[in-house]
């Protein structure tokens, strides 16, 4: 019998299940390949095991960060890439480091560093998941950890003003947006039919821009613009992300063939239930968000 996996994430809102891109991207992949895991959301972080969140626990192995956690579930015969040619596999790699480059930087802005965006939105609602004192404390922290890696990634010469900094991270953003909308292009997933590890990880960085409602939202704006790319977040809410309201628990029900159950190296389009406690029990591995 396999072992059971645990998944530790932040909380969803806007129709997502997660506000936490690097937690999407993982809950993404683990719907495409139909890895069984179980979601649980968190409300201390200050409390985690260690490194960033999502932390996946199994037995008593711990992983933190995504791409630990994918080649984590690829060994257990949890592959979504399982159909890729080696060059199909090398153009996952070259996008997923220009998602890092050049769109991470202006996410990290939108949400932590932009003040209108950051005192209205962010702060208030990651303050009302974390526990009293560290609500008044860790939010704070997370925005001065979102400068600092904007600054230290893209601070150097010649942006030497953090107006220039800011300027120049939409700009690319915008970008890698419009080259992310052209490499789409009428397809459902951008290798096909079959969503794949490179789906996951556009997903987990264009959904919290498209559905978080902020009120500085030229980002939100310019992806607005690109219909195919707002499709296909839809669309991966739609078929793999049907929310619905269970108390105490919030369960995220999708159906799995029983053949396609028993054989994990072929994905279904429809996978295996996770469900999502409505937030950690005392005992409950928790992480540290670094965003």
């Amino acid at each position: 019998m396999a072992a059971p996996m645990e998944l530790s994430c932040w909380g969803g809102d806007w129709g997502l299940p997660s506000l936490h891109p690097e937690s999407l991207t993982v809950m993404a992949y683990a719907k495409f390949s139909g890895a069984p895991l179980t979601v649980n959301t968190i409300n201390n972080s200050w409390r985690a095991p260690k490194g960033d969140v999502p932390v996946l626990i199994s037995e008593d192995i711990v992983i933190s960060q995504p791409a630990k956690i994918l080649n984590f579930l690829r060994r257990k015969k949890y592959n979504a890439d399982y159909e890729l040619s080696a060059k199909q596999g090398a153009d996952t790699l070259a996008y997923i480091a220009l998602l890092e480059e050049k769109l991470l930087p202006a996410l990290l802005h939108t949400f932590w560093v932009e003040a209108e965006n950051y005192c209205s939105v962010t702060k208030p609602w990651f303050a009302s998941r974390i526990a009293f004192p560290l609500s008044l404390y860790l939010p704070g922290k997370m925005s001065r950890e979102a400068l600092n890696r904007i600054l230290l990634t893209r601070g150097g010469p010649p942006l030497y003003s953090l107006t220039e900094v800011e300027a120049q991270i939409y700009r690319d953003a915008k970008e890698c947006l419009n080259l992310l909308s052209k490499r789409l292009g009428t397809s459902q997933f951008f290798f096909g039919d079959t969503p794949t590890t490179l789906d996951a990880f556009v997903f987990g960085f264009l959904a919290p821009i498209y559905k978080v409602c902020f009120p500085r939202v030229q980002l939100q704006e310019h992806l607005k613009q690109l219909p195919n790319l707002c499709r296909f977040c839809d669309d991966i809410l739609t078929c793999y992300f049907r929310l619905t309201l269970s108390d105490p628990a919030l369960i995220i029900s999708l159906q799995m063939d029983d053949n396609l159950r028993k054989s994990p190296q072929h994905p279904p389009r429809k996978l295996t239930t996770l469900k999502i406690a409505a937030g950690g029990e005392e005992g409950s591995p928790l992480n540290r968000l670094s965003p």
